[in-house]
């Protein structure tokens, strides 16, 4: 005699169409944006011109010092690895400015709760939760944290929690039998789903979702398995997303959650004490043409099925195939069709972070290859410029370290080769080398005081001694990282150029200490180059110390990486006062996982157009 078959986790079917869209093609614009803040263009011009002004003064004054004796093979290949990188982190400088500016000033609210009346909603919305071989356990303790958190909110009635798996059988099962146990204590639906196979990875998870189910819910909140979001904050989300019925994605911006070891705690304020004014100033100039991140945001259902059916790309990996960086691209072509793309600071939102730089890099390389694909997609027909521009800016993020090596490696050539008296540092005007060191670090200057600046915040972050060592412990350790991030990313750049793939594996997010010993193989080059940047002592000792940081960092490089991966050095830091944030919102003392918000305050801004 046959066990009966278990009941069916899913409910019925409501297919909705998600066609493939052609890139080569021009859709027209089905929707009027009706959130567009005011003076868009001219913040934006100002954004370009601040930037270009500060770009073309250093970069000028750097050429006409080279030029003075008349340009040289070196100075020509400097110059073209220079002005590039310096306009680069002029804009940066420039979008956290803006963003301070608007912050320190009371412009801008910061992270807020917005107003979550669930009376409101009037149309259905689900959460989507894809997983692919995680820890059953921490996934289902997140599902029980947000869906009770939902329904003490309001949101039960209008909202529905599905578990989208790509994991394998053996998984499968015991995601399976833990789902079925948090659907029976739910207090909102709760369904589960896993496919055989996980074609086109994550977007390919949540197309599938949407052919099948996409007719029965207005929206889609999408996660990732480290999510975390509030009940509070979902509502309010799926608020918005009704009275604003233009809005095709409202993208949060999610803080880090649950650290453990050293380098998260590290990550963890640096997100929290400079991010804001970054997030601040790219809010700013971004208004209706925001970016997709790929989690912790809300999306228009039937606007990304008529929008988001993602082509394949000519080629083999790892610059062809299935699209890996697809969250960008998916919010250009929301944009492309008509809707609007907004991001917002609210609290509630979290994700956790990688437990080592070992685990980020693994990250960053598959991050590399998603946003290299994105240079072939820039002539794509119908992009906002906006769009382009978010493109533009993805990609070229990982073109920075070879661009860095390289005039790292030009400018020991030309002193070995020429002399002292023509090594880089000495034919830069001293003006443009303090500049360089401004624009650097001025975002982490600004970012201090801005945490001192109100009295709240600062005991939040452990007072003015805590923000104070605090910072002074991050600075260096982000000194120190920087030649290491450097190698990485160029080796992880040269791997592609030859046809290695990042593939896809299931992140790691338990922590684990690493050993030097078992680290030091995979960190030979970066050992090498510190070796290389070292040995400039006998070249030129004035170019060797301004290379001392990243010679120290890359040497070290082994013990940097093993220390930070430590839970217990930490722990101990954290409970001496280093590296304190503000809290998360009230959470449940059981599982200590996210569970309401703080009181409601005005929406935000970016959706503040007047019409």
């Amino acid at each position: 005699m046959t066990e009966p078959a278990a009941a069916p986790m899913l409910p019925a079917e409501a297919p909705m169409e998600m066609p493939v869209q052609r890139l080569d093609g021009n859709p027209p614009a089905s929707h009027e944006v009706l959130t567009r803040p005011h003076g868009m263009l001219v913040k934006r011009l100002l954004l370009i011109a601040l930037t270009a002004l500060i770009g073309l003064a250093a970069s000028s004054s750097v050429r006409m010092a080279f030029a003075r004796d008349g340009l040289d093979a070196f100075e020509i290949a400097l110059l073209i690895f220079f002005v590039p990188l310096f306009f680069w982190i002029s804009f940066g400088f420039v979008t956290s400015t803006i963003g301070f500016l608007k912050l320190i000033s009371g412009e801008h609210p910061g992270f807020t709760a917005i107003p979550s009346p669930a009376s409101t909603l009037r149309h259905r919305t689900a959460v989507l939760m894809p997983v692919y071989n995680e820890d059953v356990d921490e996934v289902f303790a997140r599902v029980r944290a947000m869906t009770t958190s939902i329904a003490r909110a309001g949101g039960g009635e209008w909202i529905d929690f599905f578990i989208l798996s790509d994991s394998n059988p053996f998984h499968g099962k015991r995601e399976e039998a833990v789902a079925r146990e948090v659907a029976a204590e739910s207090p909102i639906p709760v369904y589960y789903r896993r496919r055989e196979k996980n074609t086109a990875r994550k977007p390919g998870n949540i197309a599938e979702w949407v052919q099948r189910f996409g007719a029965a819910y207005e929206n889609m909140l999408v996660l990732d398995a480290d999510s975390m979001m509030s009940g509070s904050a979902i509502v309010g989300m799926a608020s918005i997303m009704e009275e604003r019925p233009s809005i095709g994605l409202l993208q949060t911006v999610p803080m880090i959650i649950n650290p453990t070891t050293l380098f998260q705690r590290w990550m963890q304020f640096a997100s929290e004490a400079y991010g804001p004014i970054a997030s601040a100033g790219l809010l700013w100039w971004s208004g209706a043409e925001a970016n997709f991140w790929g989690h912790n945001a809300i999306v228009r259902t039937r606007a990304f099925a008529e929008s988001c059916g993602l082509p394949e790309l000519p080629g083999k990996a790892p610059f062809g195939g299935h699209i890996l960086s697809h969250d960008m691209l998916e919010s250009a072509l929301l944009r492309r069709r008509g809707w609007a793309v907004h991001m917002v600071m609210i609290g509630g939102s979290y994700e956790e972070f990688p437990p080592s730089i070992v685990d980020m890099a693994i990250r960053d390389r598959r991050w590399m290859q998603g946003n290299l694909q994105h240079l072939q997609l820039l002539g794509s027909s119908g992009l906002h410029w906006v769009s382009r521009l978010h493109l533009l800016i993805g990609a070229t993020a990982y073109l920075t370290s070879p661009g860095w090596l390289l005039l790292l490696i030009t400018a020991i050539a030309q002193t070995a080769t020429l002399g002292s008296d023509e090594r880089f540092a000495a034919a830069t005007p001293p003006e443009v080398l303090w500049l360089t060191v401004m624009l650097l670090f001025g975002p982490k200057l600004m970012g201090t005081i801005w945490m001192l600046a109100d009295r709240g915040r600062r005991a939040a972050f452990g007072g003015t001694l805590g923000v104070l060592k605090s910072v002074l412990l991050e600075v260096p350790l982000a000194i120190l990282l920087a030649p290491v991030t450097m190698v990485t990313q160029t080796k992880a750049l040269l791997g592609l150029l030859t046809g290695i793939s990042a593939g896809w594996t299931t992140q790691q997010r338990g922590a684990r200490r690493i050993q030097v010993r078992e680290i030091v193989p995979d960190l030979r080059e970066h050992l090498l180059l510190g070796l290389v940047f070292l040995g400039t002592f006998f070249i030129d000792k004035v170019t060797a110390i301004w290379l001392l940081p990243l010679t120290i960092g890359l040497l070290i490089s082994p013990w940097l990486i093993s220390l930070t991966s430590s839970e217990r050095l930490g722990t101990k830091l954290h409970d001496k006062g280093w590296l304190r944030v503000p809290p998360p919102q009230i959470s449940d003392h059981e599982n200590g996982h996210l569970l309401t918000a703080p009181p409601s305050s005005p929406p935000e801004e970016s959706l503040n157009s007047g019409t």
